[in-house]
């Protein structure tokens, strides 16, 4: 049985891989077993990005929802992170988000939240998957007065912006902020935040049309954004993605900085307020190594996670850390919000900015982000799990390792959708370092091709 679920819920091309057939198929099998231990009638939220697809995917989506006997409450185009925090705020039992995040618009895709506002466990998805797949249980059909039905709620939007807003104390007067919003979800909610809060908005790509979500603007494509942040003399840039649930910034000079810079800015601030929870931050194993660094100056504990922010989560939840994220921007802020929330995390930064006087070029200076190199060795797909057996690549990568004297790094780890192996180095020398990662990719093409 093929998963139809990756990293971040079902994901295709919208009417070729992801149908209506099967948007319809995931409201039903996704309300029976999320519900399946309620005695009364399910509530489950809908939210979706701008893509031209999610009209479709929602009619087909809340078909399956309604015909399972549940309430579907329609919140219409919102971040993804509004949709886990409404969850909770309206007592629903589940949220379903139609986005496919940072990707084309011919793509989109579809994504569960619990009832407490989480993304699905694996053991959840997989049993959605056997439903559909394999028909491994049978769903109950209701006739009559028991079929459900849509409505639709006056302010999600308002409501969402509420709670960001109040994420702080006071406001955000005196602060000139530029903000991308890459003709995505957050196109209404982070100007109307933003400006609410007192801060001095401008804003670009927040005219959604169904096909220019993520179309060179937003986090994925920071250059207008940097452009536009010197040209108004703008004092940070704020870049989501398509479904807001990440931010990169851009500092006055206009210069990128990542989800890295932006935990260990906020940490070092939570540090001093003595609200970082054990002095750490969760990050993943591709989080730059300048952050291990900066983090060893600063008394900060670093705990790595694999790749993808379901293992960010898992990890803070175990321990009860409050501070999680990617590089890419994808950041949790457990006190507020269950999942990466793109928009607080902006609050969160513009607040740093507002309190301490700082321009975000020095708040960012605290962390040096070396040079990084990623190349890919195409490999047997039987072999591409097989890097860490083979004597010769291992006493590569010790070496280079030993070179490093804690100031580079060697990074290698499988495709997981193709038969690649990924070779990263980071290091000091960016020239040195990219033909260390070529050499390394060779060998390992030579020895598992």
């Amino acid at each position: 049985m093929g998963r139809l679920f990756g990293t971040d819920g079902v994901r295709g091309i919208a009417n070729r891989e992801l149908t209506g057939e099967l948007a319809y198929k995931l409201g039903q099998a996704g309300a029976y077993v999320l519900t399946a231990e309620t005695k009364h009638t399910p509530k489950i939220l809908v939210g979706m990005d701008t893509r031209i697809s999610g009209d479709m995917l929602e009619a087909a989506l809340t078909a399956g929802l309604c015909s399972v006997g549940a309430e579907v409450v329609s919140l219409g185009i919102i971040p993804t992170p509004a949709v886990a925090y409404l969850t909770r705020l309206y007592n629903a039992d589940a949220g379903v988000v139609i986005s496919a995040s940072h990707n084309p618009f011919e793509f989109n895709g579809i994504k569960f939240f619990n009832n407490k506002g989480y993304k699905l466990s694996d053991a959840l998805e997989d049993r959605i998957e056997a439903i559909i797949l394999d028909g491994a249980e049978e769903i109950t059909m209701p006739t009559g007065g028991k079929v459900g039905r849509k409505s639709e709620v006056e302010s999600p939007v308002d409501d969402y912006v509420d709670f960001v807003k109040k994420s702080i104390n006071g406001d955000l007067k005196g602060l000139k902020v530029a903000i991308d919003c890459a003709n995505g979800a957050a196109y209404e909610a982070a100007p109307i935040a933003l400006f609410e809060l007192g801060a001095e908005v401008y804003v670009i790509n927040n005219e959604p049309d169904g096909v220019n979500i993520n179309s060179k603007c937003g986090s994925t494509h920071i250059e207008e954004l940097q452009k536009f942040v010197v040209e108004r003399g703008a004092d940070i840039g704020l870049a989501f993605d398509g479904d807001a649930d990440r931010m990169l910034a851009v500092d006055e000079t206009g210069t990128l900085v990542d989800g890295d810079q932006i935990m260990a800015i906020i940490a070092l601030e939570l540090k001093k307020n003595n609200k970082l929870e054990k002095d750490t931050v969760v990050a993943t194993v591709m989080s730059n190594l300048g952050f291990d660094i900066m983090a060893k100056k600063q008394g900060l504990n670093i705990e790595k996670t694999k790749v993808g922010d379901r293992y960010v989560l898992e990890n803070m939840l175990s321990n009860g850390y409050v501070l999680g994220g990617e590089q890419s921007g994808h950041i949790i802020f457990l006190e507020h919000n269950t999942t990466g929330d793109g928009l607080l995390t902006g609050v969160q930064l513009l607040k740093v900015l507002k309190t301490t006087g700082k321009k975000l070029s020095e708040l960012s200076s605290v962390m040096q982000v070396l040079p990084q190199v990623l190349k890919n060795a195409k490999v047997k797909n039987e072999n591409k799990n097989k890097y860490l057996d083979d004597p010769l690549v291992c006493n590569m990568c010790r070496d280079l390792e030993d070179e490093f004297k804690g100031e580079g790094r060697v990074l290698i780890r499988p495709s997981g959708t193709e038969p690649l192996v990924r070779v990263m180095i980071e290091g000091k020398d960016q020239e040195y370092i990219t033909s260390r990662a070529i050499e390394l990719a060779k060998v390992i093409e030579e020895r598992l091709g």
